[in-house]
């Protein structure tokens, strides 16, 4: 075993171990976190190129078949419907394959299939690619449909959070997201926001949500009216920090969801009531520096805040 799979499967491992922890003391929000974010990782491994990567094709596909676990019993948890869903004790069986994954040499123990990678493009790579689906359009395709992953299933379910439990002293922020004002607003598919915190450098400080599929689209606006919960009291977030809301839809003839446009809101602006946002052109820019305006037609991001203190 080289050193650096021998120091991806202690990592991987620990990770694995500390969500079972998490869901085993009734830690929800840590362990949903815990499971995403070890998803993503395991995920990534699967997709990389065989000379970036320190396992074989096989190995990779039971890593993928692993983050598929991992969501379906994070996505377990984000249910109300408890007793269905992928369970803890299921979860706990990939743990020795996981570790032992060099040598494992049986049938996966469940019949998943991996969910289709989502596609992660690089600031700058959509624009790339929308200028080729134009040229499509005009009979000169660039690259074969097999170029990019099948669509993402479920992205209906969303993966919401909880609201945190309380503290004494400590403010909690629900955000409704209500619509979007856009002038294609009737062309887009499958419409859904992804909401993140970062700070002034881009690194996450809360687990990333994404909301369901928008509600119904009307005129120029798409509407959500949905509860989005921060998963951090207000006063630990950091100075400079900000609330980003990346505006996400399926283009079907690349088989991939693209970013459209974006907004957020820094520290200052936490406080109840309604508030409309700018939306700025992509690629999101986490550290806010080169910042662009969508259009100069008045459409906004429609947003209502409550915080609540025990």
């Amino acid at each position: 075993m080289s050193e650096a799979a021998r120091s991806h499967l202690q990592r991987w491992g620990a990770s694995f171990r500390k969500g079972t922890d998490f869901d085993s003391w009734g830690q929800l929000v840590e362990a949903i976190d815990e499971y995403q974010i070890l998803a993503r990782h395991l995920q990534k491994e699967a997709q990389s190129q065989p000379n970036n990567s320190e396992f074989t094709e096989d190995q990779k596909k039971i890593l993928a078949k692993i983050a598929t676990c991992l969501e379906l019993r994070s996505a377990a948890l984000q249910s109300t419907q408890s007793q269905e869903g992928f369970k803890l004790e299921d979860l706990k069986k990939l743990e020795p394959i996981l570790k032992n994954i060099l040598t494992y040499n049986k049938e996966f123990p469940f019949d998943i299939q991996p969910v289709p990678p989502r596609k992660i493009l690089a600031p700058g790579e959509e624009e790339d690619l929308e200028f080729e689906e134009d040229e499509e359009e005009g009979g000169a395709g660039a690259g074969s449909p097999d170029t990019f992953p099948a669509r993402v299933p479920g992205r209906e379910n969303s993966t919401l959070l909880p609201r945190l439990p309380s503290e004494p002293g400590m403010m909690l922020l629900t955000i409704k997201i209500e619509k979007i004002g856009l002038k294609d607003a009737g062309q887009c598919i499958d419409p859904y926001i992804t909401v993140s915190v970062k700070d002034l450098n881009g690194i996450e400080l809360t687990p990333v949500q994404d909301t369901p599929v928008a509600s119904r689209k009307e005129d120029t606006y798409i509407h959500f009216n949905v509860d989005i919960e921060i998963q951090k009291h207000v006063e630990k977030l950091t100075k400079g920090a900000a609330i980003f809301f990346e505006f996400k839809h399926y283009k079907p003839k690349k088989r991939f969801t693209s970013t459209k446009c974006f907004a957020f809101m820094e520290m200052d602006e936490i406080k109840p009531g309604p508030m409309v946002i700018e939306l700025y052109k992509k690629p999101t820019d986490f550290k806010r520096k080169k910042l662009q305006l969508l259009t100069k037609k008045p459409l906004y991001l429609h947003l209502h805040q409550t915080l609540h203190k025990e």
